[in-house]
């Protein structure tokens, strides 16, 4: 199937259907005098989604918005004004509501951010790859196909999203930077029942690339019985146990306990203010020695990638934690300067009517040199727990609470009954330190991933070999 990538006539424009770029910048300049930094970002972003369920169309959605936000910085205070009218008014108007951030000035300019050629995918738009009537044939496919698997299924949703962001920079000493962001995802869940009891699975993922991939037959497939084999596995499973005990976390998607627990925690914002249970530790050691941490922005294809993130710094691959040390935090432009250290490309914002702040892209562990039968035979009494559902993290203390979608029984290194209704519990401090094997089966998520930070929401990735962590609360019925 071939690929269309946005043609040069949809282009977004904004200095050529909107605003006048000499205009822009002199009021842009006139804003940010006496400013530490600032910038006009400019946006358009389209999303579509179809939602089958229960074997009809259940939701069929789309979404088109633009606009722009214009930002100054002075110190520690930012001040923010954006508008969906995009007009030369307007943004006389923003100007003088972002102005009031830079007081009475005596700030210089930081330097523009540095040029990239890289560019980590490919400038389409998912939305336009195939018609509606051939995505809405594939999601009828994928529910006829799941019921006659299994005599057991009662319920199919299925989900197809599509969504493309454009966006426009413009800086005070006049450069401009662009990026054309697309994203398509595949969802599948599944409910079966068995003498009166159901339980669920689903499966699924995407990234920045079209959705063609996605609907093809050999892929949605597996994903469909991905989905089947997680809710059967669960109409099997017993309660789990409760108490203290040692608990290995499957490859890939577990990383999500990571990013929450450890990730947030060395973002630079939290630790610039000391709000983070890792503030004033760096160069010190924070976790087992052979844990090594980074978060990577320049990953092709990838939910978290960035060719440049929302201020204009190219996407970076950052080292947080190497071998158990902490020797790096995520740094957007604003606290890179404030901490005298450099912006490590991880400024983001959900969109023109938010400001960025320090925040993840893809966050993993590294591999480690043991096999995943080695790092089971480990666990002598525990949990095996394979994916993850919805958790709370407190940044301050580290300490979360996530619960299991899939997760096994384990006594004496072998894998037994799979268990239900299973909660970790612990603190990202701890666990780091009590991780005592690290498999060599590092896996990416899926394509699956969202974070929410201050109310803005952006794809992030996250990724983890197999690992023995030692002493955590295990929540569930008791054994």
């Amino acid at each position: 199937m071939n690929t269309p990538q946005t043609s040069d006539t949809d282009r977004f424009r904004p200095f050529d259907d909107a605003f006048d770029e000499g205009r822009a910048l002199t009021l842009l300049r006139d804003t940010l005098n006496g400013a530490d930094d600032g910038e006009l970002f400019l946006e358009r972003a389209r999303s579509e989604a179809l939602v089958f369920d229960d074997g009809r169309l259940k939701t069929a959605s789309f979404d088109a918005s633009e606009g722009f936000g214009l930002r100054a910085v002075q110190g520690e205070t930012t001040g923010y004004a954006h508008s969906t009218e995009m007009t030369e008014s307007a943004m006389k108007r923003a100007a003088d509501t972002a102005r009031l951030a830079v007081g009475s000035g005596g700030g210089t300019i930081a330097d523009a951010p540095r040029r990239t050629n890289t560019q980590l995918y490919q400038p389409l738009d998912p939305i336009t790859e195939a018609p509606f009537a051939v995505k809405l044939d594939v999601l009828r496919e994928i529910d006829d196909f799941l019921r006659s698997l299994d005599s057991r299924v009662v319920q199919v949703s299925a989900t197809l999203a599509a969504s493309v962001q454009e966006i426009e920079i413009l800086r005070p000493e006049g450069t401009r930077l662009t990026d054309v962001r697309p994203m398509a995802r595949l969802n599948i869940s599944v409910i079966v029942e068995k003498d009166g009891r159901r339980e669920s699975g689903s499966s699924g993922g995407g990234g920045r690339a079209g959705i063609l991939g996605l609907m093809q037959r050999d892929h949605w497939q597996s994903v469909a019985r991905e989905a089947l084999r997680v809710a059967s596995v669960n109409l099997e499973a017993v309660p789990a146990p409760a108490g203290v005990m040692d608990v290995v976390l499957g490859p890939g998607w577990p990383g999500i306990l990571l990013h929450e627990a450890i990730g947030h925690g060395l973002e630079g914002d939290f630790n610039r203010k000391g709000s983070s249970a890792f503030a004033g530790l760096m160069g010190q050691q924070i976790a087992a020695k052979g844990v090594t941490v980074l978060d990577d922005g320049t990953m092709p294809d990838r939910r978290g990638s960035v060719t440049i993130d929302d201020e204009g710094t190219p996407g970076a691959k950052n080292v947080l934690i190497e071998d158990g040390i902490l020797v790096g935090f995520m740094q957007d432009r604003q606290n890179a300067r404030l901490m005298g250290v450099e912006a490590t490309g991880n400024g983001r914002r959900q969109s023109y009517a938010h400001a960025p702040m320090p925040r993840m892209t893809n966050t993993y562990m590294l591999g480690g040199e043991a096999t995943r039968e080695e790092v089971l035979s480990g666990l002598k009494d525990g949990i095996y727990a394979v994916g993850f559902g919805g958790g709370q993290v407190d940044i301050t203390n580290g300490k979360f609470v996530f619960s299991c979608t899939e997760a096994y029984r384990v006594e004496g290194g072998k894998v037994g009954a799979p268990v239900k209704g299973a909660t970790l519990i612990g603190d990202g401090a701890t666990a780091l330190n009590q991780i005592r094997t690290i498999g060599n089966d590092m896996e990416m998520d899926p394509g699956m991933g969202n974070c929410g930070k201050a109310g803005q929401w952006v794809p992030v990735g996250v990724g983890q070999p197999s690992l023995l962590i030692s002493g955590l609360t295990v929540g569930g019925a008791a054994a």
